[in-house]
């Protein structure tokens, strides 16, 4: 549909999507109806259609930014010369990445059970390339003999469930700072490779 001239559509449309993401790392995205959304960004309920065809789309739409946006992300960060330094560098990007976006990970992660079969192919294809990424570096260090590893494949899905993990608890103020949990985390993956 097209919108009308003076239409606020490139306002609109993000707090609809941030209002979307906040509420269902909040309540869960089967509890958050359609007008929730429309009264915590101050329209009306038929208005979001406007911008989105349904809730299932503007799931799908928030969890493909998130991972298009880690994807982009990782592929503009420079390339270390050895696996035990793109691991190190890999474990570091990660934490970076995902602690300044708790919500977006968390319903990454927790609402994929609610994603159509095809929305949820997308999606893992999208993690499987993520996850390709490490372990071919975990793959790369076992060959060289710079990592002690009996499963690169198992090792990448516990390095990222570790590394995510922050999300859940990190605080701004708390014990740890960003750049503290950034070196612990990175030294136990390292450790955890057998580095």
């Amino acid at each position: 549909m097209a919108r009308k001239t003076g239409s606020h559509s490139e306002i609109t449309g993000p707090r609809v999507r941030a209002a979307a993401l906040a509420l269902f790392a909040r309540h869960g995205f089967a509890a958050v109806s359609m007008r929730q959304i429309a009264a915590e960004v101050g329209v009306q309920a038929g208005a979001l259609y406007l911008y989105t065809p349904d809730k299932q789309t503007l799931l799908f739409d928030l969890m493909r930014t998130h991972m298009d946006d880690v994807l982009t992300a990782w592929a503009a960060t420079p390339k270390a010369p050895t696996p035990r330094a793109r691991l190190d560098c890999f474990a570091r990007f990660h934490i970076r990445f995902h602690l300044d976006r708790p919500e977006a990970v968390f319903v990454s992660y927790m609402e994929l059970r609610n994603l159509d079969a095809a929305n949820f192919a997308t999606i893992e294809g999208l993690r499987r390339t993520y996850e390709t990424e490490l372990e071919a570096i975990l793959q790369e260090g076992k060959a060289s003999g710079a990592f002690s590893l009996s499963d690169t494949k198992l090792a990448t899905l516990a390095f990222i469930a570790m590394l995510t993990g922050p999300t859940n608890w990190f605080r701004e103020g708390g014990r740890l700072s960003r750049a503290e949990i950034e070196d612990i985390y990175a030294q136990m993956v390292l450790n955890a490779a057998g580095a």
